[in-house]
């Protein structure tokens, strides 16, 4: 690593932008108050600001044992809503579980015809419909990689017909 210098680096703006001004960004509060002016709230933020959550959340953790009791007793008696509701705490929902699929992957293809063979394998049933999107998924993201070491292969040649030329 190379030393640090005190001195920062200045950067030159391109011609286009030296004459740039940012819009500027919305100004917070009133926008007819002015420093040195009488405050527009005078006495502050209420006494009681927050106080119903603060109340309301206290009510409920010291009743929480016997809405929770309630619930389960709800549910017992045959209430869906209140079985979902209790269960939807306790089990973790279910996710899908795609398991390994084995499939011809060939990489020199071009892309459309990568993800061409990716829906025939759904639209034959050979691959579940959420794996093959998760399989598109991964093409694309491949193709974005690919476009950009092109995209970096092309500045190079550039940079060196520039530095040559």
């Amino acid at each position: 690593m190379g030393q640090q210098s005190d001195q920062e680096t200045e950067v030159e703006q391109p011609e286009w932008l030296k004459n740039y001004t940012p819009a500027p960004g919305p100004t917070r509060g009133n926008p007819n108050w002015h420093k040195g002016m009488k405050s527009p709230n005078p006495s502050g933020k209420p006494a009681d600001f927050g106080v119903a959550r603060t109340k309301i959340t206290r009510l409920l953790l010291d009743n929480a044992g016997g809405i929770l009791e309630k619930q389960i007793a709800k549910a017992l008696e045959g209430d869906s809503a209140a079985a979902q509701l209790v269960l939807s705490r306790v089990i973790a929902p279910l996710k899908s579980d795609s398991g390994r699929v084995k499939f011809d992957f060939d990489a020199s293809l071009p892309i459309s015809a990568q993800v061409e063979r990716v829906l025939e394998a759904v639209a034959t049933g050979k691959v579940s419909p959420e794996v093959g999107q998760q399989i598109v998924g991964a093409i694309s993201n491949l193709a974005s990689v690919r476009a950009t070491e092109e995209l970096e292969q092309r500045i190079v040649m550039l940079e060196s017909k520039a530095v040559n030329g």
